[in-house]
């Protein structure tokens, strides 16, 4: 006989939940604890990207997340009672194309999120689609280097012979959950970033993939919702890790989807910005926020909605080359930056050392405005760096009112996060309070709690709601909260203007890369 329904509800709180966040530096766990509602183990291992590639091109090999995976869910596990974990969620670093051969084994590493090698294939994509803006009305979103559907092409054009290989296209949290449950499965949130899925209807897009190959839609998972489970744990799994063969591992999601359950950020009125490696800024919509643009992706949420989302490629790369050149620590770059004024005493960055995605110019370069003779100190060039990149996430933040998402409050997660000199920079810049979280690791934290209600409606609430676990869990660190100075946000409006304008500019250089007419 089945237990009544209080009773089940007991035993779930009383429930344990691991949370992954498969990064591009480092794989993550986190055991959630429903009754405490606190983090109660914690682990991470490293990974690497492979080194020697030309330039643009940023690879890892998918057998290593799994290794790291392995690693440090045997490492919480051992932290706590085995017996009372009941379900997995994993984050992934979005975008990456991970090909398997028709037994499952990779073909070839990974092409990731930040590999910029494929600007002649989404040319070639757009043009297939009829232009910018037919792509825009059949996808959502535009064709651009960091997304999966060019890394496909690419794979075609210049390794045919591992093309011919491919019977399978996962994404690299797809192939954890594979991993883990032996099962072919993909979920709206992270699908809604390969640039292959029609995200107004949640379907294959059969354009873009007939524009790549006529075969790819068999190479595909069917598109599933972000509630359904990707399985359970396959038996060998199961026993490496001492677990039970019914832990339910749920559908996961791309980072910054579960990074947005994490932070809360599961219904309107929440904007969350992530200030890592790359940056950032996203909401929950209830119905498809396209931008007429294409600066802005229509991402769907990995919880039922949809999660309009700016990406910057330059932030903590950008101002850790500052730190290291400066030869200081991070707490001692922090106190150089303080030293000097808003502004940076007249010295401005554009910081696209790495190319860029919002505004695109994968191609684009750094470029400091106001060097001279007084300018050119530690101080300023620290603060520079810190307001540079700031000022370009901020970029986004204004296309996102225009598309009337609009902040009222920023919930920052991240390395940048834990400055308090950056928040107040943030803060100024933004023109709206910012506050960071108890829990930082936000997408680990979101794939314990996506498991969560997964396991929860598999377990027959079939009613359950994400919310239903983000609230009383996801908390705010006061102690952290920074509110805009009114002179120095109108400073910084100024400086918007500037930056704006030294961005087109070199966007002009770039003819191919200009926004839409």
């Amino acid at each position: 006989m089945d237990a009544p329904q209080g009773t089940r509800k007991i035993q779930h709180l009383m429930s344990l939940f691991i949370g992954i966040d498969s990064g591009t530096q480092s794989t993550k766990a986190v055991v959630l604890d429903l009754e405490s509602r606190k983090v109660v183990a914690e682990a991470r291992a490293p990974h690497r990207l492979i080194s020697g590639l030309p330039s643009g091109h940023m690879e890892q090999h998918p057998q290593e997340w799994a290794v790291a995976l392995d690693s440090v869910i045997l490492e919480v596990v051992s932290k706590v009672d085995r017996s009372r974990i009941k379900g997995i969620g994993i984050s992934g670093q979005q975008h990456g194309f991970v090909p398997l051969d028709e037994k499952g084994e990779v073909i070839r590493p990974a092409k990731l999120w930040c590999d910029t090698s494929t600007v002649a294939e989404c040319a070639a994509l757009t043009r297939k689609l009829g232009g910018d803006k037919a792509v825009l009305r059949q996808i959502g979103l535009r064709f651009l280097p960091g997304f999966t559907a060019p890394k496909i092409l690419w794979l075609k054009k210049h390794e045919p012979r591992n093309f011919r290989r491919l019977r399978h296209v996962l994404l690299p949290h797809d192939y954890l959950n594979f991993h883990l449950t032996g099962n072919y499965f993909m979920e709206h949130g992270d699908a809604s970033g390969t640039a292959l899925m029609d995200v107004r209807r949640r379907v294959w897009s059969k354009a873009a993939l007939n524009a790549i190959d006529p075969h790819l839609a068999d190479w595909l998972p069917p598109l599933s919702d972000s509630s359904m489970p990707a399985g359970t744990l396959r038996s060998e799994i199961a026993t490496r890790y001492g677990l039970g063969t019914d832990v339910v591992v749920s559908a996961g999601g791309g980072d910054n989807m579960m990074g947005a359950i994490g932070t809360g950020n599961v219904q309107p009125g929440v904007v969350t910005a992530s200030f890592g490696t790359s940056g950032t800024i996203y909401a929950f919509a209830k119905a498809p926020v396209v931008d007429p643009e294409g600066e802005i992706a229509a991402f769907c949420s990995s919880t039922g909605g949809w999660m309009p989302l700016l990406c910057t490629m330059n932030v903590t790369t950008v101002t850790e080359h500052f730190r290291r050149l400066l030869d200081r620590d991070v707490r001692s770059f922090d106190e150089l930056a303080a030293q000097a004024p808003a502004g940076a005493g007249g010295l401005l960055l554009l910081p696209y050392l790495e190319g860029e995605r919002t505004p695109s110019v994968p191609e684009g370069s750094g470029v400091f405005l106001g060097l001279n003779a007084k300018t050119i100190q530690p101080a300023n060039v620290a603060r520079a760096s810190l307001e540079g990149v700031t000022l370009g996430m901020n970029y986004g933040l204004q296309r996102l009112a225009t598309l009337g998402v609009r902040a009222r409050e920023i919930r920052v997660t991240g390395g940048g996060a834990k400055s308090a000199v950056w928040r107040q920079i943030m803060a100024d810049i933004f023109g709206v309070p910012v506050v960071a979280m108890v829990e930082d690791e936000g997408a680990a934290l979101g794939g314990a709690l996506q498991a969560a209600w997964c396991q929860a409606r598999v377990a027959g609430r079939s009613k359950a709601k994400i919310t239903d676990f983000t609230d009383g869990i996801v908390a705010l660190d006061e102690s952290t909260r920074c509110t805009p100075d009114r002179k120095r946000v109108a400073h910084y409006r100024k400086l918007q203007e500037l930056q704006n304008r030294l961005s087109q500019s070199l966007r002009d250089l770039f003819p191919s890369q200009r926004k839409l007419a």
